[in-house]
């Protein structure tokens, strides 16, 4: 289950140059959550790609670099967002730490077949919270659920990339 409440986003204060929609707190909350995971896979996925060893090494090294931007462009459009629609973002490393639903890998050098399972794993772990919430967010914003149908299937394809380094036919 993930840690869509009580996370700490917040309202901002309308300006006068402010108008239009105003998220709810489900799309605050959501899109909280969503942000969270995004920052903390850029974290995971530079941890892994300055640490991994072994087979394929290259590869999987530029292609943790590839999930990194992805995450952080998903992370930044989404941050935008919540200030779109009067959401405060946090994306502070003490809300990450408190709120993340990711995995974290150990401190030092990650075989590669080792890699590969964390980062699937923190791949689909972005993916469903991003499921999770999706339905809701719709409801509240369908502007905002076409942000996160991008998310979901660039993340979901990097997570088939990564996944077929290991698979066997």
């Amino acid at each position: 289950m993930s840690n869509t409440k009580n996370t700490p986003a917040s309202k901002t204060r309308k300006e006068n140059a402010e108008g239009g929609f105003i998220a709810p707190a489900v799309l605050s909350d959501s899109l909280q959550s969503v942000l969270i995971q995004l920052l903390d896979l850029q974290l995971v996925g530079k941890q892994i790609h300055w640490n991994v060893v072994g087979p394929n090494f290259r590869d999987l090294h530029q292609n943790l670099d590839e999930i990194v931007a992805i995450a952080r462009r998903g992370s930044d459009e989404i941050a935008e967002r919540m200030r779109a629609v009067h959401v405060t973002p946090d994306g502070l490393a003490a809300t990450i730490t408190k709120y993340t639903e990711l995995d974290q890998p150990t401190n030092g050098e990650i075989l590669t077949t080792t890699a590969v399972d964390i980062v699937v794993k923190a791949l689909e772990a972005t993916v469903g919270v991003m499921r999770e919430v999706h339905d809701p967010v719709d409801e509240a914003d369908p502007t905002t659920a076409d942000i996160l149908h991008e998310y979901i299937a660039l993340l979901e394809q990097q997570a088939w990339f990564i996944s077929a380094e290991t698979r066997k036919p």
